[in-house]
C-alpha cells in the first residue's frame, strides 16, 4: 500500500520500521522541523527523520499545515492511506480527507481513555494496573475518531514512563502493520468511542513536579515514575537544594514519623515517611549542578542523619 508517514519522537520510529518491513511504500514522510538542543543549541533533527532517511524515503517538515503547501506535497505522493504516530500536529480538514482509505493514528492509551498530549505518563500518575495502544480512524476532533484495534499491557509497579514508552511504541509498530493490513482487505471495524469513558491526559507542566510527603507514599511513587524523563518529581532538602527524583520504591514498612522525615539512610537509599504512614526509598537523584547518582552515592558527600526533614 503507499502510505504517507507522520510522525516525530522515538515513539514513531518503531511504527514506521514495521510498515517499511511489511512491504509497504513509504512515499513521504512528514515530521516536525530540526529544533536545537543541548548546550551548544545545534539544530538536531526528529527521531523520525533520521529513520526516514536511513531508509531513503523523502522527508518533507513543513512549518504550517494550513497553508495550502502540506495538501500540495500529499497530492503529488499520492497516498492511499497516511499513518499519524506523535506527529505533534493537528492535521486540518483537508489533509483528511485526501488520502482514499483516509488517516489513522497511533495513540498510546486505551481509548477513550487518556485522549491528548501524555496519556503515558497520565496513567503512571493515576496509579492504572494497565494501559496500551489504540488504532483509530482519525476524526477532526482530538483522538475522538473510531477505533479499528487495541492491545493492553499491564504496568508494572515500578515501571516508569520512560520504560513504559518504549514498550508501547514497539506495541504500536506491530498493531499498526495489522491495521493496515485489515484496510486493504476491506475488513477494519470502525469502533464508535464511548463518551461516557472519555478521560484526559494533558500536557505536563514543572507545577506537578514538587512532592507532597503528606500524601501517601503509593501517590508519591507514582508521581515521581510518571514524571519521568521530564519534568521530573523534585523535593527541597534541609540544604535548602531541590533535587529531581529519578527513582523511588515502597519498602512495605510502617513508621510514626512525621511526613518528610528521613527515617533511615544508607546503601540502600534514602527512605521517607509518607503521609499514610508508609515509607519510601529514594533510590536515585540529582542534585543542582549535579549529575544524576544513586542515593547511597550522594550520601557519601552529602551524609544524612535519621529525622531530618
Amino acid at each position: 500500500m503507499r502510505i504517507v508517514f507522520m510522525g516525530t519522537p522515538e515513539f514513531a520510529v518503531p511504527s514506521l520500521e514495521k510498515l517499511i518491513a511489511a512491504g509497504h511504500t513509504v512515499t513521504g514522510v512528514f515530521t516536525q522541523p530540526d529544533k536545537p538542543k543541548n548546550r551548544g543549541m545545534k539544530l538536531q533533527p526528529p527521531p523520525v527523520k533520521v529513520c526516514a532517511q536511513e531508509h531513503g524515503i523523502p522527508v518533507y517538515q513543513p512549518a504550517k499545515l494550513r497553508d495550502g503547501t502540506a495538501l500540495a506535497l500529499l497530492q503529488e505522493l499520492a497516498p492511499e492511506l497516511i499513518v499519524v504516530a506523535a506527529y505533534g500536529r493537528i492535521l486540518p480538514q483537508e489533509l483528511l480527507d485526501c488520502p482514499p482509505l483516509g488517516c489513522i493514528n497511533v495513540h498510546s492509551s486505551l481509548l477513550p481513555r487518556y485522549r491528548g498530549a501524555a496519556p503515558i505518563n497520565w496513567a503512571i500518575l493515576n496509579g492504572d494496573n494497565e494501559t496500551g495502544v489504540t488504532i483509530m480512524h482519525m476524526a477532526a476532533e482530538l483522538d475522538a475518531g473510531d477505533i479499528i484495534l487495541q492491545a493492553s499491557t499491564p504496568i508494572a509497579p515500578d515501571e516508569d514512563a520512560g520504560q513504559l514508552y518504549a514498550r508501547l511504541a514497539e506495541l504500536g509498530g506491530h498493531l499498526v502493520v495489522q491495521a493496515v493490513e485489515q484496510l486493504a482487505s476491506g475488513t477494519a471495524p470502525r469502533i464508535p468511542q464511548d463518551p461516557a469513558q472519555v478521560t484526559f491526559a494533558p500536557m505536563l507542566g514543572r507545577e506537578l513536579s514538587p512532592v507532597d510527603w503528606t500524601r501517601p507514599a503509593q501517590a508519591i511513587h507514582n508521581q515521581v515514575r510518571g514524571l519521568l524523563p521530564w519534568p521530573a518529581a523534585t523535593t527541597e532538602a534541609l540544604t535548602g537544594e531541590t533535587m529531581k527524583l529519578f527513582g523511588t520504591t515502597l519498602t512495605g514498612e510502617c513508621t510514626s514519623a512525621r511526613p518528610g522525615t528521613v527515617v533511615a539512610a544508607g546503601k540502600q537509599g534514602i527512605d521517607v515517611a509518607c503521609g499514610d504512614g508508609q515509607v519510601l526509598r529514594i533510590l536515585e537523584l540529582q542534585a543542582p549542578g549535579k549529575k544524576r547518582m544513586k542515593a547511597a552515592d550522594y550520601l557519601r558527600g552529602h551524609p544524612i542523619s535519621p529525622a531530618e526533614r
